[in-house]
């Protein structure tokens, strides 16, 4: 029983007096983590106010002054732990630490790779806050750029949260990037209407608008030759950009030219307008391109007369006249042999 108290103690004993050599070591690393702990701090100050100029990225700053403490904290705590074990290489430690971020990395791949991409967009600003974006089917004012996602407020009042790594990785069309926005529409004037007249006259309309911009200069373009219309396209600039100045500077444009071109001097605004052609068609001439109509026969250098409706329907009633007459004559003459 005393000889197993005995080296009970002489274990405690070995343990204080390695505490005791360690010690010295372990207020060293002690102040060594502590010197480092107040160097991050003042590294994430200094980012912070460095990136304080940066308009709109009020994340900015915050992400990158976290990111720099954090690794200045764990250099801090990796050179702490050298001083406490001398034994311990800085290579066994960036050993570990590269097994255990690949293992950490296949954990949390989707949230590593949306914090990477929100640091990117932090950092190169494709877009800011408050602007106003497109992204697939989801369109609205950039409310916040965190690190993992962004999130826009619909134009109808919802909240849309996108990942960060989506964002990065796709085409996002930033409505509000420049100061100046061009809208377009088409019009359409008939085909009997003077072109000339129309320009000129869609051009007095769109500078009657006080929204529209006089520099870059508004035009009217001739785009398309329709099937019931002639279309021209109208384009102006407006400043600024916004989707509420769009809708409101394209109502008021497309109303001075409905008042100016249709309303004050008549030019028409066609409806679509078709055209039927009957396809002459029977057992008798099927297959025989020649015979058949269908816009004008093949191989005839005539264009055929279009047919009205009416002149159709007599002729199908004639046709029918005569089969019913001479369905009779046949039954008569067969009863006349009899």
């Amino acid at each position: 029983m005393k000889a197993e108290i005995s080296t009970a103690w002489d274990k405690v004993e070995a343990m204080i007096n390695g505490f005791i050599i360690l010690l010295p070591n372990i207020v060293l690393a002690i102040i060594v983590f502590a010197i480092f702990f107040y160097v991050a701090r003042t590294i994430k100050q200094v980012v912070r106010r460095l990136t304080r100029n940066r308009r709109h990225a009020r994340n900015l700053g915050m992400v990158l002054g976290r990111l720099a403490q954090g690794i200045t904290v764990l250099v801090g705590l990796f050179i702490s732990l050298t001083i406490v074990i001398p034994t311990l290489r800085a290579g066994d430690l960036v050993q570990l630490l590269g097994i255990s971020g690949v293992a950490f990395g296949f954990a949390f791949r989707d949230i590593l790779q949306n914090f990477l991409a929100g640091i990117l967009i932090l950092l190169t600003e494709p877009f800011q806050i408050n602007d106003q974006i497109v992204f697939n089917n989801f369109e609205g004012t950039v409310e916040n750029i965190e690190t993992r996602a962004t999130t826009i407020k619909t134009y109808d009042g919802r909240r849309i949260v996108i990942p960060n790594s989506e964002l990065f990785t796709n085409s996002v069309q930033v409505n509000t990037a420049f100061d100046n926005r061009r809208i377009e529409y088409d019009i359409g004037i008939g085909y009997g209407d003077d072109v000339n007249l129309a320009k000129k006259l869609m051009l007095e309309a769109i500078h009657s608008v006080d929204d529209v911009l006089k520099d870059p200069a508004p035009d009217v373009l001739l785009v398309e030759l329709a099937e019931s219309s002639i279309n021209i396209r109208a384009r102006w600039w407006i400043n600024p950009p916004r989707r509420i100045d769009y809708l409101v500077s394209r109502d008021k444009v497309i109303s001075a030219i409905l008042q100016k071109v249709y309303v004050e001097n008549g030019i028409d605004l066609p409806y679509p307008t078709r055209q039927i052609l009957f396809h002459d068609q029977t057992e008798e001439t099927d297959g025989d391109r020649s015979r058949q109509r269908e816009g004008w026969p093949a191989g005839s250098c005539e264009v055929p007369k279009p047919r009205r409706l009416s002149d159709a329907l007599w002729k199908l009633a004639q046709m029918r006249s005569e089969r019913n007459g001479n369905q009779i004559f046949n039954d008569i003459s067969s009863n006349s042999n009899k």
